[in-house]
């Protein structure tokens, strides 16, 4: 009996650790959404345009109102975003105007095969989450 409990418990936590990964850049993703979310509300309640940052190499991102975070380094970030509007390279940068729009871009966060990204359109502003691959 303690030998078949042995046997569930090494397969539960083996089975948590590959589960892991994939949950943290889930979580990942949908974090960097929120934060994007609330710099474009920022810029819209303020008047002014407002900056989301975010740093391939250190995993490092900022937002207004000192928002800010990093991301685990197990995460591999691919960011798209306006040349103009890069402050340093290797950092990325999407800025959102009063009326809603925004330089736009895309956040491709990946682990392994695993990816998520987050686009934010241009025209709107609108931030959306999807798994590249998985149907609609």
């Amino acid at each position: 009996m303690v030998g078949l409990i042995s046997v569930l418990m090494a397969l539960a936590a083996f089975t948590l650790n590959k589960q892991l990964p994939g949950q943290k850049l889930k979580s990942s993703a949908k974090e960097l959404a929120a934060e994007l979310r609330f710099t474009k509300s920022q810029a819209m309640a303020t008047g002014k345009a407002q900056t989301f940052q975010i740093n391939a190499r250190t995993r490092e991102w900022t937002g207004p109102k000192n928002h800010s975070g990093e991301l685990p380094g197990s995460l591999e970030i691919i960011a798209t975003t306006a040349k103009r509007e890069q402050p340093e390279d290797g950092v990325a940068a999407i800025k959102f105007f009063p009326d809603g729009a925004a330089t736009g871009g895309r956040i491709v966060l990946q682990h392994e095969k695993a990816k998520w990204q987050i686009d934010v359109k241009w025209l709107t502003g609108e931030v959306t989450v999807t798994k590249p691959g998985a149907s609609p």
